[in-house]
């Protein structure tokens, strides 16, 4: 798989997962889906986080991972997939909170951030049931626990 991948960290202070770890992950989130691909991760603070929050999603809030999709016209055949938002302090937190390795929690954010890039959803019950039954399989194909 060609991938392309940028990870930015403007969250100072925190410690994220290294590159060869979100390589790792978004490698088996994209085996079998996609031969090529561009791909930015950024790993932000609770204000950045909550900014982005609140202008694409109207929550004035920091959230764990948020996904855009790239949106390219169709005659452009470019392998971008899009952009994901980490936000350091809250996966921290949600990581502590539920009793799991931070770096477990940034592996399965980041899976799940890149199968809403890849259309996956879970607005509804059988999405829902669809996505995370994919987060797990991936997940035990990297050695980690069901996060569920």
């Amino acid at each position: 798989m060609a991938l392309e991948l940028a990870v930015q960290l403007a969250a100072e202070g925190s410690d994220p997962p290294d590159e060869a770890d979100f390589r790792a992950w978004v490698e088996a989130a994209l085996a079998g889906r996609r031969a090529a691909t561009e791909l930015v991760i950024r790993i932000v603070d609770a204000e950045e986080g909550r900014a982005l929050n609140a202008t694409w999603r109207g929550r004035d809030r920091p959230t764990n991972v948020l996904s855009f999709p790239a949106d390219l016209p169709p005659e452009l055949d470019l392998p971008l997939l899009g952009d994901l938002v980490l936000c350091a302090p809250v996966v921290v937190a949600e990581a502590r909170e539920q009793g799991k390795s931070v770096s477990d929690h940034y592996a399965h954010l980041t899976i799940h951030g890149v199968l809403h890039l890849l259309g996956f959803d879970h607005e509804e019950e059988i999405e829902a049931q669809r996505m995370e039954a994919e987060e797990r399989r991936i997940l035990a194909g990297l050695g980690i626990d069901d996060p569920y």
